[in-house]
């Protein structure tokens, strides 16, 4: 005979009652996510395209010859490509009201990308900051390749500043999850 009381370990699980208010707090929270998660991804994509395309003629230099530089592109591409993703997630949540994945596993998984990505990305650009530094002394026989290198780095700096706040949105929805046990604050 089954217990009408939940499961303390899982199982059933409580449906929680949502207000009207609540709801359209969230779908204000997620719209401003949104917007972060958007602008993550254009400044990583425009970084990511402004280093593919830092070759100037034949005989210069090339990005894919620096392995900073190919640490920047493939940072920034690998940033774009999630920020898409998680532009699509928000999406989905805003129009149906609930997660891509179940609850539990899209705050961590949010978060805990967020995270790691923002990570990636600083250390990305740090990396290639001081590969642009070092190279400062060739900088006046190959100026375009310089000044765009140091375009690609400043976009992705940028970029890495709209996945921090993200991230930090996420973790307000993970801490939100834990305290109320809902990804919604009220």
């Amino acid at each position: 005979m089954r217990s009408p009381q939940p499961h303390r370990n899982g199982g059933e699980t409580q449906q929680h009652f949502h207000s009207t208010i609540s709801l359209q707090k969230l779908k204000r929270f997620n719209s401003l996510i949104l917007v972060f998660r958007f602008s993550a991804f254009c400044f990583s994509l425009a970084s990511a395209v402004f280093m593919l395309t830092n070759s100037r003629g034949s005989d210069s230099f090339h990005w894919y010859n620096f392995d900073a530089f190919r640490y920047v592109f493939a940072a920034n591409a690998i940033v774009a490509v999630y920020s898409l993703f998680e532009m699509t997630a928000a999406v989905w949540e805003i129009s149906r009201n609930a997660t891509l994945f179940p609850e539990v596993c899209q705050v961590w998984f949010d978060f805990g990308h967020d995270q790691v990505f923002a990570y990636l990305l600083l250390s990305a650009n740090s990396t290639g900051t001081e590969m642009a530094r070092r190279m400062k002394d060739a900088c006046p026989d190959n100026k375009p390749f310089c000044v765009q290198s140091d375009i690609a780095i400043a976009l992705g700096f940028v970029g890495f500043l709209f996945l921090g706040v993200s991230s930090l949105f996420s973790g307000f929805r993970v801490v939100c999850f834990i305290i109320n046990g809902s990804r919604i604050y009220v």
